[in-house]
Parts: structure tokens; C-alpha cells; sequence
């Protein structure tokens, strides 16, 4: 049975930030990941957003660390060469009573320490992005885009290069908390089965972190919070943007409502909503075009009939339903649970990509407080 220093389970983009990080510290790293290849779930369905940190609660795990990963993030890019454009982003009020929302979401991003944002009369607004209409609009400059899949495979070069290494196609079957670590019971898709032993563990694995921390022997239980699934359609539209930044209504319960994001190429796409669902299912139902119609036309009116086109689902592993105040991550160490040097990562939907970098480091300091 071979000894390491950690394992990872999950090669999304935060399964990948912690990797690079811990083996960029000198521990040996292996990485787990049932599919064949990194990023394949959670990470590879959103909108490549790089979020300024607006919208969160004041002092939580996802406002710090979406504004400290952001600042991480955007420096990362340009060091490594990752596509990325700060675009900006727009929150518009589609009629006068809710404009008194973009002074509360501007108060409250302030409290999170952003503090670049800019109240917009409709004529300022419209002035930026001649095909909007709206009552009134917040202006967020560090709202960006990065191309998601070259900054993962440049996370997995940097851990590999740092002595990391993956584990494709195999999933964590079990494992058992020991007086000396982590007894880590792995299997392949051919069904063969290997043992780790490990002196840490990390659960990254998004969708599966609930199931995951299940199959620890030992682990309490009571540390493994409900998972709720919260299904993001997105429809394409054809041709270029009628937009040069991003265009994003007063959020919703459960989201931040159906917005516009653009690609690096200039294309733009429209969502995510807000579809509460009770198994992982990335079926695009076209009858939804209609819901996503009526919520972009209070923006932009001139969206033509019929243009929109559907293009594909995230689904988002949430600890809060229908109804309840959207929860903060769960970012459990051995301090919190007791229960050996284990870092399990629950709820790590949007800010996560923005996040991963942060995210890191605090699972790092988490394992081996300095």
C-alpha cells in the first residue's frame, strides 16, 4: 500500500487549485477523479464569469474569498498567459422600483470590501450599451470572463510539474480515519481496486461531496450537510453580442437571475435560471425559451422571436432550497469536524471558479496551519 502525503478527490477547477497548491508546498499529491479527464462537471457548465464579490454576505467564506481570488485570478491570467478580458459587468433596474435594489447590492458590496462600483442614471447606462433600456444601472469594472478549461489545464501542469499526479477514471470507494492518517480504498472502471495511505484528505468532488464523505468510516455524520440541486439553463444566441459587457437583471431567489454573459469570441449566451431539481440532469428543455424571452425583453426589447437557442445545463450542488437564504460554502477542516486532518468542500457553487485560487490556500492553511 503506498503512503502519500494528500489525496484529492475531484479534478474540477478547485480540486485543481488545491492540488497545484499543496504540491507547490512540497507534499506528494495524488488526485482522484472518475472521469477521464479534469473538469468535466460543474467546472465546464457556467458562464466563465470572474465575479467582483457584489452580492454576498459581508465577512462570509464566499464573499472573502471571492474578492481576494478574483484580485488572484485576474494576476494569474496575465502571468500565465490564460484568455481572459475584464469586461465589466452591468446590474440593471428594468423599472424605477427597483433601483432602491441596486443601492442595497452597492451598500452591501462595499461592505465586502468592492469598492469601484458606480450607480448609473438610464441615459449614463444607455450610453455604455445602446440596446439596453432599464431605470437605472450599477456599473461593476472588475467583472471579467476567463476561458475556464486553458486555466484548468494550467493549474494541472503547474501541480504535476510540482510533483502531482492523477488517477483518471477511478472513484473513491471508501475509506477509514486511522491513528495515523487516511486509508484511502480506491476503484477503476475496470473494477480493480487500489489502497492509499494517506496523512490528508480533501473531498473537492462538487457533485459527489455529500457521497463521498458518506463512505469515510468514522466520519461523524452529522458533518455532512443536505445537498440541494439547482439545475442553470442557458440558451445561445446566434451572431455577435448586441452587448460589450455583461448584462445582469436585480437577482432572484436562488440566483442572479437570467443574464448575459459573453464568450471570449464575442458570442453571447443567456442564463442561468433558477430550476430546482431531484437528480443531476442536463436536459435543456427548448419550452423554456419562452420564461427566458420574457425576462431578457424587460432589458432588451428588441430581442427577435425565436432567436434564442438552447444550449446547455449546469447544475449547481447548493446546501439551500426553494424558499431558504442562498447558504455559504461549507468549507469543513479538522478543526471543525474532529475527525483527522480531512478538508470536505460542500456547496462549492458560483463564486467557486472565481474562488479556486483562494479556496486553496484556505484548505491548505486549513490542513497545516502556519
Amino acid at each position: 500500500m503506498q503512503t502519500i502525503d494528500c489525496v484529492v478527490a475531484g479534478a474540477g477547477v478547485v480540486g485543481l487549485a488545491v492540488a497545484r497548491a499543496l504540491a507547490a508546498s512540497g507534499r506528494e499529491v495524488v488526485v482522484i477523479e472518475q472521469a477521464d479527464a479534469i473538469g468535466t462537471v460543474t467546472s465546464s457548465r457556467n458562464s466563465e464569469v470572474i465575479h467582483a464579490g457584489l452580492h454576498y454576505a459581508p465577512g462570509s467564506l464566499k464573499a472573502r474569498l471571492c474578492v481576494e481570488g478574483r484580485r488572484r485570478l485576474y494576476a494569474y491570467c496575465a502571468e500565465h498567459d490564460i484568455a481572459h478580458k475584464r469586461t465589466g459587468k452591468l446590474i440593471v433596474a428594468s423599472e424605477p422600483s427597483q433601483t432602491d435594489g441596486l443601492r442595497r447590492i452597492e451598500a452591501n458590496a462595499r461592505r465586502c470590501g468592492v469598492d469601484d462600483l458606480q450607480l448609473l442614471m438610464p441615459d449614463e447606462a444607455v450610453s455604455l450599451e445602446p440596446a439596453l433600456t432599464c431605470a437605472g444601472a450599477l456599473l461593476s469594472p472588475s467583472t471579467g470572463i476567463v476561458d475556464s478549461h486553458a486555466l484548468m489545464l494550467s493549474l494541472r501542469g503547474e501541480a504535476e510539474a510540482a510533483g502531482a499526479s492523477f488517477a483518471f477514471l477511478t472513484t473513491v470507494a471508501g475509506a477509514t480515519i486511522e491513528a495515523d492518517g487516511i486509508r484511502i480504498e480506491t476503484r477503476d472502471a475496470a473494477g480493480g481496486t487500489f489502497a492509499l495511505q494517506a496523512g490528508a484528505f480533501v473531498n473537492s468532488a462538487g457533485l459527489e461531496a455529500q457521497a463521498v464523505a458518506a463512505r469515510i468510516e468514522g466520519f461523524p455524520r452529522d458533518f455532512i450537510p443536505r445537498q440541494r440541486l439547482a439545475r442553470g439553463n442557458y440558451f445561445a444566441l446566434p451572431g455577435r453580442s448586441p452587448f460589450s459587457r455583461l448584462i445582469y437583471p436585480v437577482p432572484v431567489e436562488g440566483g442572479l437571475g437570467v443574464h448575459l454573459t459573453l464568450d471570449l469570441g464575442g458570442g453571447a449566451r443567456f442564463g442561468p435560471d433558477v430550476e430546482w431539481i431531484d437528480r443531476v440532469d442536463y436536459t435543456v428543455d427548448p419550452g423554456r425559451s419562452a420564461v427566458f424571452d420574457e425576462a431578457i425583453r424587460r432589458y432588451w426589447p428588441d430581442l427577435a422571436d425565436g432567436a434564442l437557442q438552447p444550449a446547455y445545463a449546469g447544475v449547481r450542488p447548493k446546501l439551500s432550497g426553494p424558499g431558504q437564504p442562498a447558504a455559504d460554502f461549507m468549507i469543513q477542516g479538522p478543526g471543525d469536524h474532529g475527525a483527522g486532518r480531512i478538508v470536505n468542500l460542500f456547496g462549492i457553487e458560483s463564486p467557486g471558479l472565481t474562488a479556486s485560487l483562494a479556496i486553496a490556500d484556505h484548505v491548505v492553511e486549513l490542513l497545516y496551519p502556519r
